[in-house]
C-alpha cells in the first residue's frame, strides 16, 4: 500500500511517491544481502549534473527534522522536504536491459532531462 508523504515535523501530507513492486523487492533483497533489513531507504534529489537536479538513493538508519516518512510496498521511505517536493507523484521501479540494470525514476514534474538520463530540471 502506498501512503501520502507525511511531513512528520508539521503533519501535512502531499501526492504519493511510490516504489513499485519489483522496486520494493530489489530493496529488499539489498537490506537483507547487507544484514540491515530494518533501515529505510532515504530517496532525494540533489542539485548538480547537466541538467541541474539529480536522484539520489542511499540507507538510511533514521530520519532527520523535516523529514518526510512513509511506506510503499513495505518500505520504509524517507524523504527530505525540498525532494518531496519535487518528487511528488513520482515512481520508482527496477529495470534490466541489456545495456545494465537500475531504478528507474518516473517523475511527473521533470521538464527537461540530459541525455544520459542522469540529471533533469523541474
Amino acid at each position: 500500500m502506498d501512503l501520502p508523504i507525511v511531513n512528520q515535523s508539521s503533519g501535512t501530507s502531499s501526492k504519493t511517491l511510490a516504489l513499485t513492486s519489483l522496486a520494493a523487492e530489489k530493496v529488499k533483497e539489498l537490506l537483507t544481502q547487507r544484514g540491515t533489513p530494518e533501515l529505510a531507504l532515504r530517496v532525494g534529489v540533489r542539485g548538480g549534473g547537466c541538467s541541474g537536479n539529480s536522484y539520489f538513493m542511499e540507507f538510511c538508519e533514521q530520519e532527520a527534522e523535516g523529514d518526510a516518512v512513509l511506506m510503499s510496498e513495505g518500505v520504509k521511505l524517507v524523504i527530505d522536504a525540498r525532494s518531496a517536493t519535487v518528487l511528488a507523484g513520482t515512481s520508482i521501479d527496477f529495470v534490466s536491459g541489456l545495456m545494465g540494470s537500475g531504478f528507474k525514476f518516473n517523475n511527473p514534474n521533470v521538464r527537461h532531462s540530459c541525455a544520459c538520463g542522469e540529471s533533469f530540471t523541474t
